[in-house]
């Protein structure tokens, strides 16, 4: 659970709350006051927040926020897509220091435009740059186990784009063969209509025609959510243009493009396959058929709990109220104790979950616990304590955000007696 701040507000307050270390000497007092009043006027518009940056810069040139402010013209220009701000400020963001995943990927894509072989250069150093930290955040992992797998996949697919970037910029620099492996390996890693259209134009530059209609088909046939159709209609006229020049017609195109539809589809099952094997939940729909890790022992499937009315407890160590709920969550347990078909099942929505199990021995807690795993997302929980209680045939029955420690007791034991009665 994230929350986020207004534009203006979340700027000022980025430039004067920086660490120590990172400010040269502080903002004076009458140019603190100038930027205040100037960034108050652009009513949170990105093309007015770099307006007033860029003119209080101009004003005060030695600004001890300068690389701030840069970082923020940069950012404000990527919102509306202002690609010679985007460059110019990118690249002294960059300057001083490249540990900037989204200002490597825009600026690379933005040199790559001009096909020429000096901004080309760049472009590789950057992109590479881009791969080294993508790299880097695939060996750590992600921090949460929410979303596990969508954020993998996401990490994959950009992977992919650097390898795409390399290999353009590889090209451009007269390299066609090392483009082309460049773009298989982003095929490799991750399959979009994207990679196979970068491999298809360095084929079909190396003069190997046959082998770019294979590839145009595969970006053309490929399911991938961000291939446009104009995208499509480009990838087939190109696929038809290459399959003429080899055959004198396009007899036989057809049955090229329903082969290449074939193997795209195998791809693409086999990601489906690795989100799986990353996450069982990945792509459910269903709260009752999710798996939770346990702090200790086996994970529970909640599909092995259907017929039985299931009472999940969202929860958190940083969470006060839940520690005050706790005790009333006994109390409602030790009246259905005798019950085999009512499960409370307590979910931790930490984010670090290593710190769980000494909070549980700390506090004297039953480890029973479960990790929400992504259920948490499905369900919408955005506020904890919350408590969804679900009926025997796996449906939402009811949810409870927050409580009322005088009542808790008797409106739980309440819901759950009205969802046994439901068969």
């Amino acid at each position: 659970m994230r929350l986020t701040v207004g534009g203006v507000v979340w700027l000022f307050a980025v430039l004067m709350a920086l660490p120590a270390a990172a400010q040269k000497t502080p903002m004076p007092q009458a140019e603190s006051e100038d930027l205040q009043r100037a960034l108050a006027e652009t009513n949170n518009t990105p093309s007015e927040v770099v307006r007033t940056l860029e003119k209080h810069l101009l004003k005060f040139p030695a600004s001890a926020q300068k690389d701030e402010m840069e970082q923020a013209i940069v950012k404000s220009s990527m919102e509306v897509n202002d690609k010679k701000r985007i460059l110019l400020y990118g690249e002294r963001v960059l300057v001083q220091n490249m540990e900037q995943p989204m200002i490597l990927e825009r600026v690379s894509q933005i040199l790559l435009e001009s096909g020429e072989k000096e901004p080309a250069e760049r472009a590789l150093k950057y992109s590479k740059k881009f791969e080294e930290i993508l790299r880097a955040l695939e060996k750590q992992g992600p921090s949460s186990r929410s979303k596990r797998a969508q954020l993998l996949e996401e990490l994959d697919r950009a992977l992919g784009k650097a390898l795409i970037m390399q290999a353009r910029a590889t090209g451009i620099l007269g390299k066609t063969d090392d483009a082309a492996g460049l773009a298989s390996r982003a095929w490799s890693k991750y399959p979009s209509a994207a990679a196979a259209r970068e491999l298809g134009r360095w084929e079909a530059k190396a003069g190997r025609n046959l082998n770019a209609v294979h590839r145009y088909a595969e970006a053309f046939t490929v399911a991938d959510p961000k291939n446009t159709e104009a995208e499509r209609a480009r990838d087939r006229a190109i696929m038809a243009e290459l399959y003429r020049k080899e055959k004198g017609s396009e007899t036989g195109l057809g049955d090229l493009i329903l082969e290449a539809w074939d193997r795209t589809s195998a791809e693409v099952a086999k990601v489906a396959e690795l989100q799986t094997q990353r996450d069982p939940n990945a792509n459910l729909t269903n709260a009752a058929d999710f798996t939770l890790t346990a702090v200790e022992g086996n994970p529970l499937k909640l599909s092995s709990l259907r017929g039985k009315v299931l009472v999940l407890d969202f929860w958190a160590t940083w969470c006060g109220p839940c520690r005050v709920q706790h005790p009333l969550y006994e109390e409602v347990r030790q009246k259905f104790k005798d019950r085999d078909d009512v499960v409370f099942v307590p979910i931790d929505t930490d984010e670090d979950t290593s710190l769980v199990k000494p909070f549980l021995e700390q506090n004297k807690w039953s480890k029973k616990v479960y990790f929400e795993d992504g259920l948490g997302s499905l369900l919408r929980v955005s506020s904890i304590p919350t408590t969804i209680i679900i009926d025997k045939q796996g449906q939402i029955f009811t949810r409870m955000n927050g409580f009322v420690p005088e009542k808790f007791v008797s409106q739980l034991t309440d819901r759950i007696r009205e969802a046994l009665t439901i068969e």
